[in-house]
């Protein structure tokens, strides 16, 4: 059985699905220009291959479409005798973010499962029986171009946009703009996804130059505003105050004093006193 270290992931899984892809070829592939799906193992579950079988001066002359991909007339394929055999796949989730983590790409994130294309040339030995050897598919007239719209969730961000990736086998990987939404050119086959540039923090300019200043201002004017409520206040409570030490101040007045009318006008009376009689000189009668 094989198996595909994660360690080393490029490489193996590529050797692993042309394996497959031998052996199905061999077993069931009859019919040149029919799509056939790979029956892949457990640990490979979530990929998906299928593959294609295509004579090599048919494939340049017209092209085709084998699913995501299109390839364009006037193709290059390096080297194919007679037949070309191409292996499409998708490496779902959990073998994509394996695949994507092996690159080492800081300040991207990838949002779409990975999409290879390969292409195999197909020799017969002594007992009819295929070899695939890997070949290269390269665009000379129309760029290969790839469709991520059935395979991938609309990414939405206010500030980036999904970016094309191209996972090289020596470890490098070209980033580059989308022609449209979801779709992706390339000059040759490969592996490829959909990245994001991970999220930074908006430069500063002019447009933050005049923020900050209409910030102050406004906040420049709140502050007014509060300190002229402030003084408002404090004035009112004096005043209020002011009134109400008058207020106690007539009311002892007029406690102290009595009010009466003479006429038609109020003048003050004091209270009446009595004065005890006292005697000046004691008297007794005869």
């Amino acid at each position: 059985m094989n198996c595909v270290d994660s360690t080393d992931i490029r490489p193996a899984l590529d050797r692993v699905l042309g394996d497959y892809a031998l052996n199905y070829y061999n077993k069931v592939l009859r019919k040149t220009g029919s799509l056939y799906t790979i029956s892949l193992p457990k640990d490979l579950s979530s990929v998906k291959a299928d593959m294609v079988r295509f004579r090599c001066g048919s494939l340049r002359r017209y092209g085709a479409r084998v699913e995501e991909f299109h390839i364009g007339m006037g193709i290059a394929i390096e080297p194919c005798m007679e037949r070309v055999v191409l292996v499409r796949q998708n490496l779902g989730s959990n073998w994509s973010d394996i695949y994507y983590r092996n690159y080492n790409i800081s300040g991207y994130n990838l949002v779409s499962p990975i999409l290879g294309l390969l292409a195999f040339d197909v020799k017969y030995d002594t007992n009819s029986t295929a070899n695939l050897l890997e070949v290269g598919i390269f665009a000379e007239q129309e760029p290969i171009s790839i469709d991520f719209s059935n395979v991938t969730k609309n990414v939405k961000s206010s500030i980036n946009k999904p970016l094309c990736a191209s996972f090289g086998r020596d470890g490098r990987v070209s980033i580059s703009d989308q022609i449209s939404s979801n779709i992706c050119l390339t000059g040759k086959n490969g592996h490829f996804g959909l990245v994001i540039e991970t999220a930074t923090l908006p430069k500063t300019g002019k447009l933050s130059e005049w923020k900050i200043i209409i910030g102050s201002t406004v906040g420049g004017a709140i502050g007014v505003l509060l300190l002229g409520l402030l003084f408002v206040a404090m004035i009112v409570k004096v005043k209020k105050r002011s009134q109400m030490v008058e207020m106690e101040r007539k009311a002892y007045e007029e406690e102290a004093l009595q009010i009466s009318m003479v006429g038609h006008v109020r003048v003050p009376v004091a209270r009446p006193t009595r004065t005890q009689p006292n005697l000046e000189h004691e008297y007794s009668p005869p």
